[in-house]
């Protein structure tokens, strides 16, 4: 199970990464992975007790695509572009927790997404991900 430490605390107002938000409205992932490397990350959390999640992170959301089993990590730039089908909550990461989430679960996510719904969605392999954190 992924570490709790580095989530933040604060009202869903205030879940929003700028430098994340500019660098998906440039489709630049030099500065998509740079905002990553430097800031919080919008992560949409399960409801406790609840079983339709694939990875057993204990509450982060993963979707797990019904026809090919593919399981994709969705991050956001601001709560407020998390679709509205998504569960409801959400928490601010820290660069430290995704670098060792995208490390515990690299043979099972098959790609992450970025803001998803837009503005200006990104795709992303988890490794390609991880090398920026690393970096």
């Amino acid at each position: 199970m992924a570490k709790k430490r580095g989530k933040k605390a604060a009202d869903p107002a205030e879940f929003r990464s700028e430098a994340l938000a500019q660098a998906l409205e440039k489709q630049d992932m030099a500065a998509v992975a740079l905002a990553l490397r430097n800031g919080n990350t919008i992560v949409p959390l399960i409801k406790p007790g609840a079983r339709d999640n694939p990875l057993d992170s204990g509450e982060v959301w993963t979707f797990r695509d019904p026809k090919t089993g593919d399981v994709a990590l969705l991050l956001f730039s601001d709560a407020r572009n998390k679709p509205e089908n998504l569960p409801p909550a959400v928490a601010a990461y820290s660069p430290a927790w995704l670098e060792a989430f995208l490390k515990q679960y690299r043979d099972t996510i098959t790609t992450v997404f970025l803001d998803i719904a837009g503005p200006h969605p990104m795709q992303a392999p988890p490794g390609e991900l991880l090398r920026a954190l690393e970096a």
